[in-house]
């Protein structure tokens, strides 16, 4: 039954009851009304539309659940369905909705996917340049400095030396920003080196205490699952430097059960509830690309975690 047949019988429902009230109740107008009769015709216009309201409550409230839910949707949270309740155009209009909301995270993932490898190549690319360009004319310019400055008087010397440790210090900012755009460490010494690595450096440039939990015998993971992993306690480290005003940053990685998670919390003051800012969107969408789920928490004065867990069944090498 479509859904203005439906409305129309609630109504004929309705209507004909006030009808069949009239013809065979003891009941009469007078001209003028009388007080009791004007109460009770009142009264019986009262529970008709009370009784229309109920029906037709029941009868829109799959609409009601879908209005809500379409709404609240969000493709980076997938799998958010209504159950395909009611009868006629109402059930197929939730199976249509629940169809396209499948269809949508399909594309969102599939379109993720492309620009999350695009962006990939984009940092390789210029973390190349960086190191071949750059990096190279500073190596010549810090040798031409200091051959200069062995070769100079004073106070020239001096000068030159001052400006070969500016030199020294600059090499060592686009070395740490070549290794943030393109992990070396994650593609020769595997994840566990890479994090490592990741969270030395974090402790000595931010100067908060970072606190490793590595459980051994890891199993081994496809290069893409790796990087997301990399990726996720990358951002998440550097929300923590950013927002949180924390003292210490606990980062863990335990394999339990079927599944291997990565967890990133910290001491800091939190914000009762983690804003879905662009930083954590961009770790729900590469957690997308694996199948994994990622959890943020954040409570005030009591820090802010990020986990994020990633089944095992097709992600060992």
């Amino acid at each position: 039954m479509s859904l203005f047949w439906r409305i129309f019988a609630l109504n004929a429902v309705v209507l004909g009851s006030a009808t069949a009230l009239l013809l065979w109740a003891p009941v009469t107008v007078s001209v003028p009304v009388l007080l009791t009769e004007a109460v009770i015709l009142v009264a019986g216009l009262v529970v008709m539309l009370v009784a229309n309201a109920a029906l037709l409550r029941i009868g829109l409230t799959p609409l009601d659940r879908l209005t809500r839910l379409m709404t609240t949707v969000d493709l980076l949270r997938p799998g958010q369905r209504l159950p395909e309740s009611g009868l006629g155009e109402t059930a197929e209009l939730i199976r249509t909705f629940n169809a396209m909301l499948e269809r949508l995270e399909h594309e969102r993932a599939t379109s993720s996917a492309r620009a999350l490898s695009a962006q990939e190549a984009e940092r390789r690319r210029i973390a190349q340049e960086l190191h071949d360009e750059v990096g190279q004319s500073m190596t010549a310019i810090l040798l031409a400095l200091e051959r200069a400055a062995g070769e100079a008087d004073e106070p020239l010397r001096s000068e030159l030396r001052q400006a070969q440790e500016i030199t020294r210090g600059s090499l060592d900012e686009v070395r740490r920003l070549v290794r943030r755009l393109r992990p070396g460490a994650l593609e020769d010494l595997g994840l566990v080196s890479a994090l490592t690595s990741l969270t030395s450096e974090f402790a000595t440039h931010v100067g908060l205490r970072v606190v490793r939990r590595f459980d051994t015998g890891l199993p081994a993971l496809d290069q893409q699952t790796e990087l997301v992993l990399y990726r996720v306690a990358q951002e998440a480290l550097t929300n923590a430097a950013r927002h949180a005003e924390a003292d210490e940053v606990e980062v863990s990685l335990r394999h339990t059960g079927g599944a291997l998670v990565l967890a990133v919390s910290d001491d800091g003051r939190g914000t009762g509830a983690a804003r879905e800012e662009a930083g954590i969107r961009g770790m729900r969408e590469r957690a997308l690309l694996i199948g994994a789920a990622l959890d943020v928490t954040s409570q005030p004065q009591a820090g802010t975690t990020v986990r994020l867990t990633v089944p095992l069944l097709r992600k060992q090498r």
